[in-house]
């Protein structure tokens, strides 16, 4: 059975969860660079920013390699992969829900007609709906 420690997946969504580290994988998109560069946008500590690149980099979504004196660090972008997956697999129903809401307010918007309206303002506001259709 796997514990919350052992699953890569959660270990994942923890490591994406904190918004500084959110923005250090938003950074390393960009290109690879040195620890300093990376803390430069925050008002934390060289060891903070140490500990966060090691939590993305147990969990896969950092690289480190060393040249010279310097660490580099680079996105791992199969890192994601399984996060990515796993999200996939809920797209179906997140459309679902999607289509049903859409098709809710589409049908709500055509019986929320006024019960004294008249034709004549619904015929204008049809006429103005599809005049400014084709002016786009």
């Amino acid at each position: 059975m796997n514990t919350f420690a052992d699953d890569r997946l959660s270990r994942t969504f923890v490591a994406l969860s904190d918004p500084t580290r959110r923005a250090i994988l938003a950074r390393l998109a960009k290109g690879d660079a040195v620890a300093s560069e990376l803390a430069r946008p925050f008002r934390i500590s060289a060891p903070a920013i140490s500990r966060h690149l090691r939590v993305l980099s147990d969990v896969g979504l950092v690289e480190r390699r060393v040249r010279a004196r310097w660490r580099i660090y680079g996105l791992r972008a199969s890192g994601l992969r399984a996060a990515s997956d796993w999200l996939e697999s809920y797209r179906h129903f997140w459309e679902e829900g999607l289509d049903r809401l859409v098709k809710y307010v589409e049908t709500k918007s055509q019986t929320s007609e006024p019960a004294g309206a008249s034709k004549a303002a619904t015929g204008q506001r049809r006429r103005m709906t599809n005049s400014s259709k084709r002016s786009k």
